[in-house]
């Protein structure tokens, strides 16, 4: 187990919702597995007038989100970890004089003895990321004269490929790049990161991970929400800069990737790079027509109740352009990638919420058992990442009896099934990633920036483009009726279920 250094954590933006939602309770469970460090402190820093006791009691003993586990802790226990926790008031503006936060920082330092160490978390917009950091910088924060200082930043990072460099550069005024961890939470997920294992530690895929076996490769990324209250910030996003171009594009860079030479962190994130930077770029604008859909979820019944279409949610301008469903087909220019088509979609108002991977094998050359059936019996290395997290592997058996009828049989694993292992969540894992001074998850700067180039032509396309379609679907259906044209010679998505081996189908729920 990595040593994990004394430390204090600042978490500006602190009044927020992530703050009391995720990051507090991840540091709990990290106290209750004793993986925090012995002098820790969390100082909470915003524009809201609050004493210590009362962050505490908002974050911690009225804490929605730690009702349950509370109930049957020790009161001692619980204590324990809340008077870790303290909070500071910045008054009006983040764009202030931050010598009092200096002060409050060495007083906490001396307290709990935490050697000048400091990650700062800021849980703000992105537009106040520069602002912080410079402020920190002029009262001499960001050195690491006595203790290292580390930055970690929620996305979105950036709106485009020239805001994601923009922001880059305002970071690096103020802090090294090896100074900035750029958290997506997707990467914290333990499905996530087995992918590489399961890459490049089983030699019955390793072979296999290319284009003379691979027919296509497919991801899904399905919210059975809405945009619910984000409908003000969705509408200045979209499905395509929410989810694909930082979350997707993480999996798809460890599915693309070459094998790194070792497990170091940079060594694993110069690979990401380079997978990033072989996808290729779509400018031709019949390509972007026959390669991209995009698609709204239009008022419809679930489950007998009446759902809204997407104009019409609080927020949402009524004559909106911005997509709920995005599906993408790409190429990969590179040796082992070459000709092998990749399908990425992420949607919401689906039939149910999922993510997962689907590697579609190429079936025999010689076909010796022929017949309809065999159509759907190409063998499938599905990679669950939420929920029912595991991996399932799909392939024909005879079925018994004359003759040889072929039925398709799954092998599976389940990380449910590891009942004696507990298996932390996103942020608990990153946020202790992050303690350790492990980036092996977190994104870089050229990372960010080679993914943004792929997707900016496509949103440059949606936005001024000729003959650029948006489609409607049913709230609860799979997307437009014409998704499925996107794939062509390979058939059609996969429509998964909740459950990773109930075989999929095409369902419409109105």
């Amino acid at each position: 187990m990595k040593k994990t250094d004394n430390q204090m954590l600042v978490i500006f933006g602190a009044s927020g919702d992530l703050t009391a939602r995720k990051l507090i309770p991840s540091l709990f469970n990290l106290y209750l597995a004793n993986q925090l460090p012995e002098n820790f402190a969390v100082l909470g820093v915003s524009r809201s007038d609050m004493s210590d006791e009362t962050f505490r009691d908002r974050v911690v003993y009225e804490s929605e989100y730690l009702t349950k586990k509370i109930k049957d802790l020790g009161e001692d226990k619980v204590k324990g970890f809340a008077e870790k926790l303290y909070y500071e008031d910045l008054g009006d503006s983040y764009e202030t004089d931050y010598g009092p936060l200096r002060k409050r920082v060495e007083a906490l330092k001396e307290k709990h003895n935490t050697s000048g160490n400091i990650i700062y978390y800021l849980s703000t917009p992105p537009t106040l990321y520069e602002t912080v950091s410079q402020c920190l910088s002029d009262v001499g924060m960001n050195t690491q004269n006595n203790g290292w200082k580390r930055l970690i930043v929620e996305k979105p990072f950036g709106y485009s490929l020239e805001t994601a460099q923009e922001l880059n550069k305002g970071l690096h005024k103020y802090f090294k790049e090896h100074q900035i961890y750029r958290i997506d939470h997707y990467l914290g997920k333990e499905t996530v990161q087995n992918l590489l294992v399961t890459r490049f530690s089983n030699s019955i895929f390793e072979p296999l991970w290319n284009r003379n076996y691979i027919q296509h490769v497919e991801i899904t990324n399905a919210e059975s929400v809405g945009v619910e209250k984000r409908g003000g910030y969705y509408d200045k996003s979209g499905a395509l800069r929410d989810m694909f171009q930082n979350h997707l594009l993480q999996l798809v860079s460890l599915v693309v990737m070459e094998p790194p030479i070792g497990a170091d962190a940079e060594e694993i994130r110069n690979e990401k790079v380079k997978a990033l930077k072989s996808l290729r770029i779509m400018t031709d604008e019949q390509e972007l027509f026959d390669h991209t859909i995009r698609a709204q979820y239009v008022a419809s019944k679930i489950d007998g109740k009446d759902v809204k279409g997407y104009r019409e949610e609080d927020g949402v301008d009524s004559n909106s352009t911005t997509e709920t469903y995005a599906a993408i087909k790409f190429f990969v220019d590179n040796w082992r990638w070459h000709g092998v088509p990749f399908y990425v979609r992420t949607a919401k108002r689906m039939p149910t919420k999922v993510t997962e991977i689907v590697i579609h094998f190429k079936k025999p050359h010689h076909q010796i058992f022929k017949g309809s059936e065999m159509q759907e019996m190409d063998n499938k290395l599905i990679i669950r990442i939420q929920p029912d997290e595991g991996i399932l592997i799909k392939f024909g058996v005879k079925v018994p009896g004359q003759g040889f009828k072929v039925e398709r049989a799954n092998l599976d694993f389940y990380y449910s099934s590891l009942a004696e292992t507990y298996v932390m969540e996103a942020y608990e894992r990153l946020l202790l990633d992050a303690m350790q001074g492990d980036a092996t998850l977190y994104a870089r700067a050229d990372e960010v920036e080679a993914a943004w180039e792929f997707v900016d032509p496509i949103l440059n396309y949606w936005e001024k483009g000729k003959d650029v379609r948006m489609y409607g679907y049913a709230a609860g259906a799979w997307g437009p009726e014409n998704a499925d044209d996107l794939i062509e010679e390979e058939g059609y998505w996969r429509n998964p279920s909740e459950n990773l081996a109930d075989d999929p189908g095409y369902c419409v729920i109105c």
